[in-house]
């Protein structure tokens, strides 16, 4: 399985984003293979002048509370990626193509969500998605129209790999065909974005509290990762940006080891070590030698295996990431013990902050960008942490429902940012 390019697509990359380069910061293509992936430390990624937070600062400052209306003002300055959910294709395309034009007119390259797919978020409180296969492709295929030349960037659909229906509650796939009709409409997907060269596509990959390295690998080859950009991680999630950074690394690694690592581990992305397991650690018993998630200290077993097993992997072979910090400046909630029956720590969880900027000068040889790929003060959902509801009983209200704009939410993710939201 090959990740480089093709000679005939890299002429193309090259003649198209030599155009867009100066002003987008999106690489040439004699550049797209080396460590940084796609984008250039330079790229300069689109802001929405009338984005939810800008509309918040016109709404704070008339109502007279200064500090709030600075603080959504300096969001507002931020980039955030544009989410495409639904509608006809016909919509869709307009869309797509006059955000194409927005950004091209502030010589800023606009990042996209396609999040539209097929039983999408197992029917929770973002479920949803087009009725079929078929109808997903027509929508996936308008998308790729309305982007057209670009240039763009595309993650597409958030938690698709990782919550697979196989993977939802109820055993609503028994047989598995509605996870294989998954995987072949997320390689179609990949397919039909990537056949303009000026778009960089990046699977979603869940996070590093998800699934582990070997499972979501697999799933990323499936899904047809090796003609995409690479993948992405911690949309609309938590999880700190330097355990994103090492869990990217290993599933990087993972893929190298099965597709293009020795002859004995071709198709074996199961055999990596993960956040979970690591065949380097000690089988001896002794406590600190295993594997867990729940304390990255235990992670460095891990690191050796990739060492001793991928240690000669060329930089050019390992696919790169981008990463969601728009809510990970604190990491993730920790709930009082037993207070909730199900927390749903991943909805609305109180006292989180925005993290690292988006920038695709990341410091982090595989990890292409950080991005706010989800839209900062919009609502995960209608939370009752297990009750009875409706009440949310974090917040003591009911929450707005997913993909509404919250002003609390936004205000306190602006508040208790890591780095301040400063000048």
């Amino acid at each position: 399985m090959m990740f480089r390019k093709s000679g005939r697509r890299t002429a193309v990359l090259a003649a198209v984003l030599a155009v867009c380069a100066a002003w987008t910061g999106l690489a040439p293509a004699a550049s797209a293979e080396a460590p940084g992936g796609p984008l250039t430390a330079a790229t300069r990624f689109y802001v929405d002048p009338d984005s939810g937070a800008a509309r918040q600062a016109v709404a704070d400052a008339a109502a007279g509370n200064a500090a709030d209306a600075d603080r959504m003002r300096r969001l507002a300055a931020l980039p955030q990626a544009a989410w495409f959910t639904g509608g006809t294709p016909e919509s869709t395309r307009a869309g797509a193509s006059a955000l194409i034009a927005r950004a091209r007119a502030a010589h800023q390259l606009p990042v996209l969500v396609a999040y539209n797919v097929p039983g999408r978020d197992c029917g929770h409180y973002s479920g949803g998605g087009a009725a079929d296969s078929a109808a997903y492709r027509a929508w996936i295929g308008a998308l790729a129209e309305g982007i057209g030349a670009g240039p763009a960037l595309v993650v597409l659909e958030p938690d698709g790999l990782a919550a697979l229906p196989s993977d939802c509650a109820g055993n609503t796939d028994p047989t598995g065909a509605l996870s294989a009709a998954r995987l072949a409409d997320l390689d179609f997907a990949v397919t039909v974005l990537k056949r303009s060269t000026a778009t960089a596509v990046y699977l979603d990959a869940g996070n590093s509290q998800w699934k582990s390295v070997g499972d979501i690998a697999g799933r990323l080859v499936s899904a047809g990762v090796a003609k995409a950009d690479g993948f992405s991680l911690n949309v609309s999630n938590f999880q700190p940006t330097d355990q994103l950074t090492r869990y990217g690394g290993w599933i990087s690694r993972c893929v190298w080891f099965a597709t293009r690592g020795p002859d004995w581990a071709r198709g074996h992305t199961d055999w990596c070590a993960s956040q979970y397991y690591s065949p380097a650690a000690p089988n001896d018993g002794t406590p600190g030698n295993a594997v867990s998630a729940a304390d990255p200290a235990t992670w460095h077993w891990t690191d050796t295996w990739y060492a001793q097993t991928t240690g000669g992997a060329p930089a050019a072979e390992l696919l790169h990431f981008v990463v969601d910090t728009s809510r990970n400046g604190r990491g993730p909630w920790t709930p009082p013990a037993g207070a909730y029956p199900d927390p749903e720590t991943w909805c609305n969880p109180p006292g989180r902050g925005l993290g690292p900027r988006p920038t695709a000068d990341t410091g982090v040889p595989l990890a292409d960008a950080y991005l706010y790929v989800k839209t900062v003060g919009e609502s995960d959902g209608s939370c009752t942490r297990g009750t009875g509801g409706p009440a949310d009983p974090v917040y003591g209200t009911v929450d707005p429902p997913a993909g509404a704009w919250w002003a609390e939410l936004a205000h306190g993710l602006a508040r208790e940012a890591v780095p301040p939201l400063t000048p």
